[in-house]
């Protein structure tokens, strides 16, 4: 643990000392220090700016990973059990997974406006494809040896799914939702910058706008902090729900 945290602080300090001569050089003239960054970050966390972005920003992100969690993984374990289901869900995914989000934003706009609505479809498109193939392939790929000693032993098919493959596929389960919860954070600051700008999104397009740098890299790297804060808070619980599955994380 102590290696781990020393490993952490000493990438940390890396990036940000590299962040800082980069500003002093400085690299270009809307690229400001570190030290300059994070002053500004102090004030907008002080006079509320801050908080009351983040109340904007959460709500389409909250309920957009709420959403692709509870439908993803269901989705995800449907596709996994039924060949049919494969072949028919997994290209639709696929496509999802690797179209440009850009490019539909315009779509969701036409279809639902420039609301919360779209702000959330657009969190479920960048998150949803990643937990459900995850999902699917941690289910297909459930060692048949398993299976065939449940049903040596009279299980039934609902026991061998909650019994057997659910607890065997969990891990991987986790990590893809960890995955899309990653892409959840992006699309919901994507749909701010593309749809409207609210939240976390306006400040960053009214700090350009006004050429108040500073400002704008300190609420980019506040949305690159919460994500960090809140996947590392994710698995430290997948560590403890499966530790008897422990792979390690490149941080360790």
């Amino acid at each position: 643990m102590n290696r781990s945290l020393l490993l952490k602080l000493l990438s940390a300090a890396i990036v940000f000392g590299a962040w800082e001569i980069a500003g002093r050089v400085p690299v270009s003239y809307a690229f400001p220090t570190f030290l300059d960054s994070m002053t500004a970050l102090f004030a907008m966390s002080i006079d509320g700016t801050l908080l009351r972005a983040y109340g904007e920003t959460l709500r389409p992100l909250v309920a957009g990973i709420a959403i692709s969690a509870l439908l993803g993984i269901v989705i995800g374990l449907w596709i996994g059990l039924s060949e049919f289901c494969d072949w028919l869900f997994s290209p639709i995914f696929i496509v999802m997974q690797a179209a440009p989000l850009a490019a539909l934003i315009p779509l969701l706009v036409m279809a639902y406006g420039i609301g919360l609505t779209s702000k959330v479809f657009v969190v479920c498109i960048m998150a949803m494809p990643v937990i459900v193939l995850n999902t699917a392939s941690a289910v297909r790929n459930t060692p048949s040896s398993l299976k065939e000693m449940g049903r040596s032993f009279l299980g039934s098919d609902f026991d061998i799914v909650t019994r057997i493959i659910l607890p065997s596929a969990s891990p991987i389960i986790f990590s893809g939702l960890r995955l899309g919860i990653s892409a959840g954070f992006i699309g919901a600051i994507l749909a701010e910058l593309k749809i409207t700008p609210t939240g976390v999104g306006d400040i960053i397009t009214y700090s350009r706008s006004i050429a108040d740098y500073p400002s704008m890299y300190a609420a980019i790297f506040s949305i690159i902090l919460l994500a960090v804060l809140f996947l590392n808070l994710l698995e430290r619980l997948e560590g403890q729900l499966f530790a008897g599955n422990n792979r390690g994380y490149v941080s360790d």
